[in-house]
């Protein structure tokens, strides 16, 4: 039971795949590519599938189907095999000329009785019988053209991206996030008829849209299997409203009642919702090289958690930006190569400054180590430095080949050092610095007085100034570090003007990004449901005003977001005369809590029972000595945070456990990896109730 099992899972998982898939064609799903990016790599598979006929392909409603001499095929599907899944492996398979499919579901055989509403009763006594993926595998034969053609559907739990040893990221539920208060509204205009839920204290399984209780058993599902192979019986706890339900699920999957039974050791899993806090996830604390990667660079095509490298500087094609598809992107994922592993590993694990020395050092040692003619310079890393040392291997293939991954590394950081994002990084963290203060000395409505200047349209802007994104970015981190705001009429006339101010700032954009286009589609969709309104035309002010409105209703929901929380109500530390008023993230919180040296019972990591024993214990508790589990009692911590997580979080959270208790080991998980700009796209999804399951 190690912190390392989240790698050996995924790799576990991996291999049950690639010993089915020699001469194959390969259909994976994005979020397969990404567990596999990040846990193997794809030569790992190209190398199982080996022969020069045999390809990879996404599987998508278009993708080619096989050939002639192409008679073997595997699906890898992190989805149900239901509904519009089902309809394009049909067509795929229809149009090849395959004598053998193989398809793979990172979905149990459990969950897929509860998508077909079978009753929980009946699938207790399927144990050990699979009837959906032997349906299926007769329609494989059937769509196939002959009933004596092999078919297999199996399930996997390719659940994780294992980003390190100790964190790993969940690419299938990248869209998961937790619900706001103005989500109640919508639970309660899908539910007329029954009791209206007051407010997020009030949801529960019982409450939520099926879809959303299948996405989040197809969650539960993949972590029974990680728990199992760690060889644990967790206890589950919960911070927020959507972790608890979550939390409440997996206490009680009951497809892992006899596993729990046998299990050796012990884990808390701990749930939090990322809500409570969005400071840390749109905020520019956090001194990490890696953070400002993944915010400066595009991100790689069809991933949520990785970037793309320009490596023309490695190439003899001139450095125009029209010669940039021409060579494939780098990325920052090496799961294959040991040395720029380790690096990778480092620069997480480090602050900006000792990263980019770091690799410059493996730099210098890869280029001495190849006899490249090296000038050695101390001193400042620049973006300059970097580059000389990365051409010196430029036209020696052998070298080039041999430190691929460092190479990619080197770029990357040298990319962003010069890129304009990491200039204006600071200017950010100068600016949320000056917020810090203000909010302890002003009233919310003075805080919204000093952005109003910061608000310019397109054709006052330079490019040290805010674009709309980023001043939604400021706007969440006001709204989020201050917490439960007092309503009155300076508040109320000092939004008013920020609405107007940003309302005409996006009316007059020269073209919507797809963000914006997002938010004002999302703001206007009430009144627009009857209409064919194209978000590419210009907004007329008042759409566009609708549409801010609504932002700023979100904007209040986020700021009451801890208003049910009892003990961790507020993030933000007023400043003294020999301190300046500072954020504390919820997380360093919630962990100095589970490691108080006096263990009290917290209000607000709520323990989710599991049956009837842990009820009656709950219940005597009351009346005599029975101790509760407590986060703390076991060897292995997993914090699980719903809707992302920073890398700057995931470090402070693995130095804070190691200080507080020293041998207890912590394994961080999440949806996905945040750069600021995710957050405003995840809060003004449209489908957070509803998630496309894929049928």
């Amino acid at each position: 039971m190690s912190a390392s099992g989240v790698l050996s899972f995924t790799q576990q998982g991996w291999e049950q795949v690639l010993a089915k898939v020699k001469r194959a064609v390969v259909y994976l799903d994005a979020a397969c590519a990404e567990s596999l990016h990040w846990g193997c790599g794809s030569t790992r598979l190209l190398e199982a599938v080996g022969g020069p006929d045999c390809h990879l392909r996404e599987f998508e409603p278009d993708a080619i189907g096989g050939g002639a001499k192409q008679p073997k095929a595997v699906f890898v599907l992190s989805c149900l095999l239901k509904g519009r899944t089902v309809e394009i492996l049909r067509d795929i398979i229809c149009r090849s000329h395959f004598q053998y499919c193989v398809v793979v579901t990172t979905v149990s055989h459990a969950v897929h009785l509860t998508a077909n509403h079978v009753p929980a009763a009946a699938a207790a006594e399927m144990e050990g019988q699979q009837p959906v993926f032997e349906q299926l595998e007769e329609k494989l034969c059937e769509w196939m053209g002959n009933m004596n053609y092999t078919a297999e559907v199996f399930h996997v739990p390719l659940l994780l991206a294992p980003v390190a040893p100790h964190f790993a990221l969940t690419p299938a539920f990248a869209s998961l996030f937790p619900l706001l208060p103005q989500d109640v509204h919508l639970l309660n205009s899908a539910r007329p008829d029954k009791r209206k839920l007051g407010s997020l204290g009030d949801v529960d399984s019982t409450t939520l849209t099926p879809e959303l209780l299948l996405q989040i058993r197809c969650l539960v599902s993949g972590l029974s299997s990680l728990c199992e192979h760690l060889g644990v019986r967790e206890e589950c706890f919960a911070v927020g409203s959507l972790s608890q339900v979550i939390a409440a699920d997996l206490a009680n999957y009951a497809p892992a009642k006899n596993r729990k039974k046998t299990a050796a050791g012990r884990a808390s899993v701990v749930f939090v919702d990322r809500t409570l806090d969005l400071t840390g996830a749109v905020g520019h604390h956090g001194d990490n090289l890696v953070e400002k990667i993944i915010s400066a660079l595009p991100q790689l095509p069809g991933h949520t958690n990785d970037v793309m490298v320009n490596m023309i500087a490695l190439t003899a094609l001139h450095t125009e930006e029209e010669n940039y598809n021409v060579v494939a992107p780098g990325c920052l994922s090496q799961s294959s190569d040991t040395t720029a592993k380790a690096l990778w590993e480092a620069l997480l694990n480090t602050k900006h400054k000792e990263a980019v020395m770091e690799v410059r050092r493996h730099l210098v040692e890869a280029a001495s180590r190849e006899n490249l003619p090296i000038k050695m310079s101390m001193g400042r890393v620049t973006p300059g430095q970097l580059m000389s040392y990365i051409q010196l291997f430029k036209n020696n293939l052998k070298a080039l080949m041999n430190h691929c991954g460092l190479l990619q590394l080197g770029l990357a950081t040298a990319q962003t050092l010069k890129h304009p994002q990491t200039a204006k990084w600071d200017n950010f963290l100068a600016f949320e610095r000056l917020l810090l203060q203000s909010i302890g000395e002003s009233a919310m409505s003075v805080v919204l007085n000093q952005l109003l200047p910061m608000i310019k349209p397109v054709t006052q802007r330079t490019n040290e100034d805010y674009s709309p994104e980023e001043l939604l970015i400021l706007l969440i981190y006001i709204y989020s570090v201050t917490g439960e705001l007092t309503v009155d009429k300076d508040l109320c006339e000092a939004e008013e003007k920020v609405k107007k101010a940003l309302a005409q700032v996006f009316c007059e954009e020269s073209g919507l990004s797809p963000l914006l286009q997002k938010i004002t589609g999302f703001g206007v969709r009430m009144m627009l449901a009857s209409s064919n309104w194209d978000s590419s035309i210009n907004l007329t002010f008042h759409k566009s005003k609708i549409a801010v409105d609504e932002l700023f209703t979100s904007l209040r929901d986020i700021a009451g977001a801890r208003s049910l929380l009892k003990q961790f109500k507020s993030v933000y530390v007023p400043g003294n005369h020999t301190h300046q008023a500072s954020y504390k993230p919820l997380l360093k919180q919630v962990v100095e809590e589970i490691f108080h040296p006096e263990r009290p019972d917290s209000v607000d990591i709520e323990h989710m029972s599991s049956g009837l024993t842990d009820l009656l214990k709950t219940g005597f508790s009351m009346f005599m000595k029975v101790s509760r589990p407590h986060p703390s009692d076991y060897p292995l911590l997993i914090l699980f945070v719903v809707g992302g997580v920073t890398v700057s979080e995931v470090k402070m959270v693995k130095d804070l456990v190691a200080s507080l208790k020293p041998g207890t080991q912590v394994i961080v998980l999440s949806t996905r990896l945040l750069k600021p700009l995710n957050i405003p796209e995840l809060l003004f999804a449209t489908d957070r109730l509803h998630p496309d399951l894929g049928f």
